[in-house]
């Protein structure tokens, strides 16, 4: 029975634990915006990263960087090799291994940031990989062998992760509402765009200088990205409550209801709580214990977002669909330079892919998000969209190398790429409006994941083992265009299934809030349910 001198002390305790929870739900929701934010201003930043990312990828696979092996004649005369692949010695399957490296850092930290960010604010996680990929950059320009390079591609997967899976929400978030493909589709723009532009960066560091300069060139330009991400004051996506105001609201309330009831009464070393006795030793039992439940929970709840997408039929039917078209895309980047110079003798490949690259995938990514747009930004259209775009795509590039002329093959590819290219917005639109907001980085996440671990990631290595089988790019090349035609017929179906926008879907926003808002003090009668809030 507790004492009568306890229940004034717990009314004194409850209404001060009320004043921290109350300014803390208020700034939460009321925060006025960071002073250096503007829709537009996070746009270019963000449009700049991405650029920087793919330049990277575009570098790496350029004749400048990449190089050629050593190579001998038949009267015995040999030609150095050049690059990292002469440099390293390595084979058509090596060098394609090597690109393909860094998904495996991508595959395991995407969904992992993925999680982080309902504990984590996404603003800061991005600086978190910024940080690491800066790092993993200038690691591949000291490279010393072809297992060094191979980590430190690795690890600009990782860095790149926590980027591709949170940056394309907050994009959807502060984009206009009739703009909001459109804003997507600049965002995309620089994929292709960074990948042309490394091919030319390459291809002319690598030329004058060293390959390695062109990695230790990245670094510098990420680097001040990478710092942003720690010195500002972070944004929050829709669909997340703020993370650093739970964190302070929780730790407001422990401090203030252990600070009044020990000033109360302390009693041979209990804290005295309504009467009942609570032991230090305990109190630390419950925190551990409190601990190991957080983490099973984040599992729980991992699990659970998993299925949800999974049993998603639209997301998954997308998500096929760019896996295909990945699979072509990816070794095109990658193959598309040196498939070039040995089809069409062209002198300067890197130039040539990386010039029609540049103005195909501008003009093509932004029609794309333009088109859809006026079509009505709907899911149905977005797949209606991707699969005629991908089916006409398909036929131009598949006849322009069937062509011997090489003004003829210049024409169709680059109408073929202006078409593929118009795929970037919708695909990424119907992974963010399938799914309510609190999944959005999860799916975005899955998508990226599943893109490169069965797209790009064995594209490459195989293409090369195809290579070297038939030893005939062009038949190679065709071989790979065909597939394009696969992911065309995928998406088709999409066009047929029941779909909803759930981009909208506020539930789960007052479920967060309603939580908050009935979060008890820690030790208010139940210890365990208090550290065990989500």
């Amino acid at each position: 029975m507790a004492s009568p001198s306890s229940t004034p002390l717990k009314e004194e305790e409850k209404q001060g634990s009320a004043q921290p929870k109350e300014m803390a739900r208020s700034s939460s929701s009321n925060d006025p915006p960071p002073s250096w934010f503007t829709p537009k201003r996070l746009l270019i930043i963000f449009c700049v990263i991405n650029m920087i990312n793919y330049v990277d990828r575009g570098a790496i696979a350029s004749n400048g960087v990449n190089g050629s092996i050593r190579t001998c004649d038949d009267k015995g005369i040999c030609t150095s090799g050049s690059g990292i692949q002469g440099e390293f010695e390595l084979t058509n399957f090596q060098d394609g291994l090597l690109s393909s490296a860094f998904m495996v850092g991508l595959l395991l930290a995407s969904p992992i940031f993925a999680s982080l960010a309902k504990s984590h604010n996404p603003f800061r996680l991005i600086g978190v990989g910024l940080s690491v990929w800066t790092l993993a950059a200038a690691g591949c320009g000291s490279a010393f062998s072809f297992w060094f390079i191979a980590i430190c591609r690795m690890l600009v997967g990782v860095g790149e992760a926590s980027f591709i899976s949170l940056a394309a929400p907050f994009i959807d978030d502060n984009a206009p509402v009739a703009q909001k493909t459109a804003w997507l589709a600049m965002f995309y723009m620089c994929i292709p765009t960074g990948i042309a532009l490394g091919y030319v960066y390459g291809g002319l560091v690598g030329g004058h200088f060293n390959w390695r300069y062109a990695f230790w060139g990245e670094a510098l330009l990420m680097l001040p990205f990478a710092v942003f991400g720690f010195v500002v004051k972070p944004l929050q996506l829709k669909g997340f409550s703020p993370v650093e105001s739970k964190k302070a609201l929780t730790s407001v309330e422990t401090v203030s209801a252990v600070t009044d009831d020990s000033e109360a009464s302390k009693l041979d070393g209990r804290i005295l709580v309504g009467g009942d006795g609570i032991s230090a030793d305990e109190l630390n039992k419950t925190s551990k214990s409190a601990d190991i439940r957080n983490i099973l929970n984040q599992f729980s709840r991992f699990a659970k977002d998993m299925r949800v997408l999974l049993v998603d039929k639209v997301y998954v039917i997308n998500v096929f669909g760019y896996i295909a078209y990945n699979f072509v895309i990816g070794a095109y980047s990658y193959w598309g330079p040196k498939a070039g110079y040995n089809i069409y003798h062209m002198k300067s490949a890197d130039m040539m892919f990386g010039g029609v690259t540049i103005v195909c995938g501008i003009l093509g990514t932004i029609s794309g998000g333009l088109i859809l747009d006026r079509m009505g930004a709907t899911i149905s259209n977005a797949f209606i969209l991707l699969s005629g775009a991908t089916f006409l795509g398909a036929i131009f590039c598949f006849v322009a190398f069937c062509l011997r002329s090489l003004y003829g093959f210049i024409v169709l590819f680059a109408v073929g790429e202006l078409l593929v290219f118009a795929t970037q917005a919708p695909v990424n639109y119907v992974c963010l409006h399938c799914v309510k907001p609190s999944l959005r980085p999860l799916s975005m996440a899955i998508s990226t994941v599943s893109i490169h671990i069965f797209g790009d990631v064995p594209s490459s290595p195989l293409v090369g083992v195809l290579q070297d089988h038939v030893n005939n790019w062009r038949e190679t090349a065709l071989i790979l265009t065909s597939i394009l035609f696969l992911a065309a017929g995928i998406w088709f179906i999409g066009v047929f299934l029941h779909s909803v926008d759930k981009s909208n879907d506020e539930s789960e926003s007052q479920v967060s809030r309603i939580t908050i808002a009935n979060r008890k003090p820690l030790l208010d009668g139940n210890g365990d349910e208090s550290f065990c809030e989500v």
